[in-house]
């Protein structure tokens, strides 16, 4: 089975429905330009004249934040509905985001430049099953003294079923998940179907690919809460944190990292 066929389509869709979804707010998030949270913004740092790649961007609202924050942006995403979205926001929002329709794996062979920083955030790596090969990338785009920022949904969280009454997947594997689904996260009842194929990565399965490529890391950290209501059975322990009910600070929700290309 090839997992960029179905995992492209299954984008594709979801797109359509979370461009019109009250979860991506389109029409607030044009008056206001800001998609980000406190914990990527804090640290990213000052963009101002920086180069970003961003990886596996969506249909682009963080691409388009993080431009109008003062970096210089090329976003990628491998959903071509993705990018058109992105591209049509662009230029309603005036913004100057370079947007590429490319699998994060095939990137080099259609990009030739080297970033200040690489982004990347929030269910991104589960949908690409080589650390290693992904870590390659990273550091490919990196210039000397680059940084890489990524902030992801802990690999716990990807444990649970969804509904989160009981463990269902291996906390790291290198088999798929493939799973069957009706509806979205930002719409749990859009009127879509769709199969996936997914891994869970552990965080020393990342960490050592980023160490392998010569990426050291100046900082790390877990979150107990999800700055995003995007899973079933949530809390809002404060405004903009969600936890899981029943699960109230006793598991991570999010991490991050920021490492530099030596």
């Amino acid at each position: 089975m090839n997992y960029i066929q179905v995992n492209k389509k299954l984008w594709d869709q979801k797109t359509e429905f979370h461009y019109e979804s009250e979860f991506y707010n389109v029409e607030d998030f044009i008056k206001n330009e800001n998609s980000l949270n406190p914990i990527e913004i804090d640290l990213l740092g000052n963009l101002t004249g920086k180069s970003l790649l961003h990886l596996q961007c969506h249909f682009g609202q963080d691409s388009i934040s993080l431009n109008k924050l003062g970096a210089e942006v090329t976003a990628v995403d491998f959903s071509s509905k993705a990018i058109e979205r992105a591209r049509e926001l662009n230029n309603k929002m005036e913004a100057k985001v370079r947007f590429i329709e490319s699998d994060v794996y095939k990137l080099p062979e259609v990009l030739d430049q080297k970033f200040d920083i690489v982004y990347t955030s929030y269910g991104v790596l589960g949908w690409l099953p080589d650390m290693k090969k992904w870590a390659e990338i990273v550091s490919n785009f990196l210039k000397p003294g680059g940084i890489l920022v990524l902030v992801e949904f802990h690999p716990v969280v990807w444990m649970f079923s969804d509904d989160f009454k009981k463990i269902e997947f291996k906390y790291s594997d290198k088999d798929p998940i493939i799973e069957e689904y009706e509806g979205t996260y930002a719409d749990r009842n859009a009127d879509m179907t769709g199969k996936s194929i997914c891994w869970n990565h552990g965080l020393s399965i990342v960490m050592d690919a980023l160490i392998q490529q010569k990426l050291e890391i100046k900082t790390f950290e877990e979150f107990s809460y999800s700055p995003y209501d995007c899973f079933e059975n949530t809390v809002e322990v404060e405004k903009g944190k969600y936890m899981i009910k029943g699960l109230e600070g006793k598991i991570p929700m999010i991490y991050s990292v920021k490492a530099v290309k030596k």
